[in-house]
């Protein structure tokens, strides 16, 4: 890759490809790994990845395809690009999963010591020079996050974007709400997967079998048989893993121990971003990273399309960044903008060195009768809106802007500031964030979750924007009682065309919501009740229900109620 001022490094090196090396660790046990380095007595900066997957699938030769069920995991890149240009390319199954020894903890603290001690193993290698850095996407992403907490000093930079840092809430527990089909698919995609069960061993066998019963009488739960399945059998396969997301149902220490702990202070640089489809999956927790990061950094939101299998179009991108930071050659990387996000409906890039931009203007979009959404201010006469949750009907209730007339942008994190009631004990809230184009074709950009019960937040964490909950207890609703439910949106970037509208859908299940593509199924998938509920939405002057919404361009004197029709 060349420009005018600077260069990468060539394509000269052919492969050579050592399979199924041991990488002993301070657990006692080996990691398998496979080295493919380039064939020469030279010494070279070494790339690697870790993963639970299918070690032989990470090494396909084959043209890319679209991602699907099928191929997800391919997330760790075509080692024939770095090698060939330089660069050892290694491949590691964490504890517990493939060849490698152990019990599979899944991010935990056990499984991030290992990958120090290969880090530090890999750098003193006679062809690798002593610099280590990782690539790859999802967990790829989560255990680089993970490793970098505890400073291997041969560790110099990660390029990890598509990573999930808090389990709880970007992955597992959605708004406090149980994402129950992700999780059994993805179990299935481990290599020869052998679990940790240090959560029974913990509690002990009594209190462990009590906790199961207790959540075999959860209506949530037990309507759903492949969950009851694997509480019955909690020692087959993976189930185990399930298992205890299901008994730790608030953000305990189980997930404290998978989190990405932002209070170290990590100096090295670090790339990060994701796509506007993984709003569901990792596009917070990137975020996050980018927020709280100390070292050198990058943030890149790309189409919301995800990536090709396997991995490639960050390949250039990552070859700067490595050949920067590893090879100390001037690619021009660092004298870019630290941003760039891709804005859906213009085909185009822009730029920025701050997250949320600084040209944000965050406005208040009111719910109001009729389902209209607008930041006129809410007149004396409104009241509310009502919907039934019932298990043969899970109602919703739709909230549209007036036509844009002008290009409308909106970029940044959202949230719904919703006053409601039920007449149930609890609500679980699904909110989708709409464009609705000129010809009524509806899509969803993005989506928020939040258990009724699990409203409290955290004033010391939280933003106006970006509000931050607890999850540490569950306070049931009182039927009939008024709340305000702070939800948050994840981030879009996106440009209202004239003619087209944003909305909110308010709902209590996702059960009957139908997803568009094969990214789309992440966002859907969580438990649901099947108890009978009025709902009540209220949009008055003492419950000024409303949308806060990120304007970073446009929409200078506001919508147009009259109709918004420029002749």
């Amino acid at each position: 890759m060349l420009s005018k001022k600077w260069q990468t490094s060539p394509r000269q090196y052919d492969v050579v490809h050592e399979r199924n090396v041991a990488i002993p660790v301070s657990a006692g046990f080996t990691l398998d790994c496979d080295i493919v380095r380039p064939n020469s007595p030279d010494r070279f900066p070494c790339i690697v990845g870790f993963f639970p997957f299918d070690k032989d699938n990470m090494l396909k030769s084959m043209m890319p395809v679209a991602v699907s069920g099928r191929n997800v995991s391919m997330e760790s890149g075509d080692y024939n690009f770095y090698v060939r240009r330089g660069y050892a390319h290694v491949f590691v199954n964490v504890r517990g999963t493939g060849l490698s020894g152990g019990l599979f903890d899944h991010l935990g603290d056990g499984t991030t010591r290992d990958l120090y001690d290969a880090i530090e193993w890999l750098a003193r290698q006679p062809w690798c020079d002593g610099q280590v850095a990782t690539f790859g996407t999802s967990y790829f992403s989560m255990t680089a996050k993970r490793v970098a907490e505890l400073k291997p000093p041969s560790l110099k930079t990660i390029f990890a974007p598509f990573g999930v840092t808090d389990q709880y809430r970007d992955a597992i527990f959605q708004g406090g709400i149980f994402a129950f089909v992700f999780h059994p698919f993805w179990l299935k995609s481990l290599s020869n997967l052998r679990v940790r069960k240090e959560y029974r061993e913990k509690i002990g066998n009594a209190e462990f079998n009590r906790q199961i019963e207790q959540a075999l009488q959860d209506p949530e739960i037990n309507i759903h048989p492949e969950l009851v399945q694997i509480l019955q059998n909690p020692d087959a396969g993976g189930n185990m893993l399930i298992v205890e997301y299901l008994l730790n149902y608030l953000d305990t220490d189980l997930y404290k121990e998978k989190t990405v702990r932002f209070d170290v202070d990590v100096e090295i640089p670090g790339y990060f971003g994701g796509c506007w489809a993984m709003h569901s999956l990792h596009l917070p927790g990137d975020f996050r990273t980018f927020e709280n990061w100390k070292g050198p950094k990058k943030l890149t939101i790309g189409p919301p399309l995800y990536l090709d299998r396997p991995v490639y179009q960050y390949h250039y991108e990552s070859l700067r960044w490595f050949d920067f930071w590893l090879k100390r050659i001037d690619t021009g990387i660092m004298g870019e903008p630290p941003i760039q996000l891709f804005i859906q409906n213009t085909g185009e890039w822009k730029s920025a060195h701050e997250w949320p931009l600084p040209e944000t203007q965050w406005t208040e979009f009111y719910l109001h009768e009729n389902g209209l959404l607008s930041e006129h201010e809410i007149l004396p006469h409104e009241t509310a809106s009502t919907f039934h949750d019932l298990p043969e009907d899970h109602g919703s209730l739709t909230f549209l802007t007036p036509p844009m007339v002008e290009n409308t942008e909106v970029c940044g994190p959202m949230v719904l500031n919703l006053y409601a009631s039920a007449t149930d004990t609890e609500a679980l809230w699904f909110v989708n964030f709409l464009q609705v184009d000129e010809a009524g074709n509806e899509k969803v950009l993005t989506r928020g979750w939040l258990r009724g019960s699990q409203r409290r937040i955290d004033p010391t964490k939280s933003r106006p924007w970006l509000p931050y909950h607890s999850h540490a207890a569950r306070e049931p609703l009182i039927p009939g009682e008024v709340y305000e439910f702070n939800i948050a949106i994840v981030p879009t970037g996106v440009l209202f065309k004239p003619g087209y509208r944003f909305g909110i859908r308010i709902k209590c299940a996702d059960k009957d919501d139908q997803a568009t593509d094969f990214l789309d199924q992440h966002g859907l998938g969580h438990l649901w009740r099947e108890t009978r509920s009025q709902v009540t939405v209220y949009h008055n002057n003492q419950y000024p229900s409303h949308l806060l919404v990120p304007i970073t361009q446009g929409n200078r004197i506001g919508t147009f109620m009259s109709g918004g029709i420029l002749k």
